[in-house]
């Protein structure tokens, strides 16, 4: 159930230049209508890890620590020390389209960049905005990235 009175604002962050802007986006509109964000970053691993051979000793990889930090880092360069909106942040491990359909149950809105850090250049929505606007409970903000960004109605 959505909370209407603090209304509850799901982003998608990857530290993505679109994920950044969707970041922004998300913060001036939880500022205009009173509610919080909820920053979601996942992380999996990759298919190939482990597969490097004996020989070769494996550097020490986290996926999860380096979604946690790369998350933290986004929020701290794109919103700054002390917001007046609330920003709750979450590492949720699995892909990006199921964390933020996780995410996104009982939220007012979710927002995501229009092509993450896995999308190809030439495609108009990556997969993980498209999967979202198909299947979240909510409705969906995809920022593009490049475009000028607020709550104006121009992203």
């Amino acid at each position: 159930m959505v909370n209407s009175a603090n209304p509850r604002i799901v982003v998608g962050v990857d530290g993505s230049p679109a994920s950044e802007q969707a970041l922004r986006w998300a913060v001036d509109y939880a500022r205009l209508v009173g509610g919080s964000v909820h920053a979601v970053a996942a992380w999996e691993y990759p298919a190939f890890y482990g597969w490097a051979g004996a020989s070769v000793p494996a550097p020490e990889f986290n996926p999860e620590e380096l979604a946690g930090k790369t998350l933290a880092d986004t929020v701290a360069r794109v919103v700054g020390a002390g917001s007046d909106v609330r920003i709750t942040e979450s590492v949720i491990p699995g892909n990006a389209a199921a964390a933020l359909l996780e995410a996104a149950d009982g939220a007012a809105l979710a927002v995501v960049g229009s092509r993450g850090l896995g999308g190809f250049s030439g495609a108009l929505l990556g997969s993980v905005s498209r999967h979202l606007t198909e299947h979240a409970p909510c409705p969906v903000v995809v920022v593009r990235h490049g475009v000028a960004g607020g709550t104006g109605g121009d992203a």
